[in-house]
């Protein structure tokens, strides 16, 4: 089924630009947020997957990725903030809820958003958030990046000068992917870096136990940044929640059938979308 796309953009408060796309249409929103140093891109087959179920999707690149800014400043980056940039576009959008799903950073902030505005969540689809017992192995991963980034720049432009050289029509979509991760700006990855890992990285268990919506909790074997156990934990904290174990970061990218399934089902569930469906049969008799 075909479904409509088109690009959007929101000015912060701060003047910084943020880009978005929207897929199908309607009021039942769902808004997916990509993990670090990624880009919206990621979740366009799941984005068209939900759309064509008759959900209105938008997939957002968060301050410092894709094509939204990237300004230099750390202290432009946090996860509160990227909370508020969500809430800023419900609000541009005229969106009252939204199912809000992301991986990784983007779970984290989706989370946080739930905290910080829970009247405006409706669910949560969570895929590998970075917790209590993975931040170590995150941090060990990413400050080695951040600290590269504010000494060798040449090395982040000359990667960024190859990728852009690569259309990505030519390639494999996941190529293309991981084309966009290195197309990266040394100033903005350093600033983004700091300001996410040196922050709030996600509510803290208190927090999660307040939140009340429905949550379906995705998570992968053997990823040390991203535990299981984490996933596990969460799972237990949120009143309303279901843990998924995946074969791995892989699943759902290369063989995506099983998880999809999980993520449409739980969308159409969080909206009444069958519920809905059986009403309208009833009266049509």
């Amino acid at each position: 089924m075909l479904v409509s796309e088109r690009i959007g953009q929101l000015f912060l408060g701060s003047g910084d630009r943020l880009e978005f796309t929207e897929y199908g249409g309607g009021e039942r929103w769902v808004l997916l947020l990509h993990g670090e140093l990624l880009t919206r891109r990621m979740h366009q087959p799941l984005a068209r997957r939900l759309a064509a179920e008759g959900l209105h999707v938008v997939t957002l690149d968060l301050l410092g990725h894709g094509r939204s800014d990237r300004p230099g400043d750390p202290l432009a980056y946090s996860v509160p903030s990227f909370a508020d940039h969500v809430v800023a576009l419900l609000d541009h959008l005229g969106a009252e809820q939204a199912l809000l799903g992301g991986v990784s950073l983007g779970a984290n902030v989706a989370l946080e958003a739930a905290v910080r505005a829970p009247e405006r969540v409706r669910g949560l689809l969570l895929e590998s958030p970075v917790l209590d017992n993975g931040f170590a192995a995150a941090l060990t991963c990413l400050a080695p990046l951040m600290v590269g980034a504010r000494t060798l720049p040449v090395a982040f432009s000359g990667l960024r000068r190859a990728s852009r050289a690569v259309p990505r029509g030519i390639v494999p979509f996941w190529a293309g992917v991981a084309l966009d991760v290195v197309n990266q700006r040394a100033d903005a990855v350093a600033a983004m870096l700091h300001g996410v890992l040196f922050g709030r990285l996600a509510p803290d268990s208190a927090a999660r136990r307040t939140i009340e919506v429905p949550a379906l909790v995705l998570g992968h074997r053997g990823d040390l940044a991203r535990p299981w156990s984490d996933v596990r934990m969460l799972a237990d904290e949120l009143p309303r929640a279901r843990a998924v174990r995946t074969r791995g970061p892989w699943e759902w990218r290369l063989d995506p059938a099983r998880l999809d399934g999980e993520a449409v089902s739980f969308a159409l569930d969080v909206w009444d979308a069958r519920g809905t469906r059986r009403r309208r049969r009833r009266s049509s008799r």
